[in-house]
């Protein structure tokens, strides 16, 4: 079993649902639901009655330093590599590659250090190291596994949109509640990396929903601005770069404390003070 750092909540299946099967989908859509608006309970309110706030059809989750605070596995083994063949590699440089595809973060480290592998070699090499760190110790994104269960709870769909590669997402799905996301969409998966709206434009199709009823939350310019591109209303939690204000997004400090009946109202009062 691999040791998690913060155990994810328990995912507790919502009526109707299979609760020890993952509901995955990577190149087909789920089925159509037709369904009423979801509402919640209120916090503290009588049994029964409702939080008349709507909850979004579906919450899109970028993986590492979102979910994941696995970004500075990245830069670790970015310097790992450099050093390997004899560079220096700098916070600057590493912080540049924050969110970008793989590829493109590979390209970069061939072009500014002594590093001779292919791109694809580089890819891989850093994706093992990350991944054997990760395995060691998953450091769980304040708030963001509670607010995931939260979500799966209430029935609101899920989707992981990252620019890792599968190997790297299968490993995350090894240690979250099976039924965790509705739908994964790796980096290896599409033609179009982050900032391109590809991605999201992906999980939109695969769950068959409309980009403006859903909620991405993202801690990237690159992921911003994809989500943003692709129509996806987006709360934008800085980690490790600062985010510049993107129109359709909205930024908070963390997601600790948030509940899903919380996302909309968020975004709705980002867009009515401009």
């Amino acid at each position: 079993m691999i040791p998690v750092l913060g155990e994810p909540p328990p995912y507790d299946a919502p009526q109707g649902t299979a609760s020890g099967v993952p509901r995955l989908a990577l190149v087909t859509s789920p089925a159509p639901t037709d369904r009423a608006p979801d509402t919640v309970e209120a916090a503290g309110s009588e049994p029964g009655r409702q939080d008349p706030r709507p909850l979004p059809t579906a919450v899109l989750w970028d993986m590492d330093g979102t979910l994941i605070d696995s970004e500075p596995y990245w830069i670790a083994e970015e310097h790992a590599l450099v050093q390997a063949y004899g560079g220096t590699w700098s916070d600057e440089q590493a912080h540049a590659l924050v969110g970008n595809p793989l590829e493109v973060s590979a390209q970069y480290i061939i072009d500014h250090s002594p590093v001779t592998l292919t791109v694809t070699a580089v890819v891989e090499r850093l994706m093992r190291g990350v991944m054997a760190r990760v395995e060691q110790e998953v450091p769980w994104r304040p708030g963001a596994p509670e607010l995931l269960a939260a979500c799966r709870s209430v029935g609101i769909a899920t989707a992981l949109v990252t620019m890792s590669w599968k190997p790297f997402t299968d490993l995350l799905l090894r240690v979250l509640p099976p039924g965790s996301f509705d739908v994964v969409v790796p980096g290896d998966a599409v033609a179009n990396g982050k900032p391109h709206p590809e991605p999201y434009l992906t999980a939109l199709r695969l769950l068959n929903v409309e980009a403006a009823d859903c909620v991405a939350i993202e801690d990237s310019p690159a992921g911003v601005r994809s989500a943003a591109a692709a129509g996806v209303p987006t709360i934008a939690v800085p980690h490790i770069v600062p985010v510049p204000r993107i129109a359709g997004a909205v930024q908070v400090p963390t997601l600790a404390g948030l509940r899903p009946e919380d996302l909309l109202p968020l975004l709705d009062a980002a867009v009515r003070q401009g």
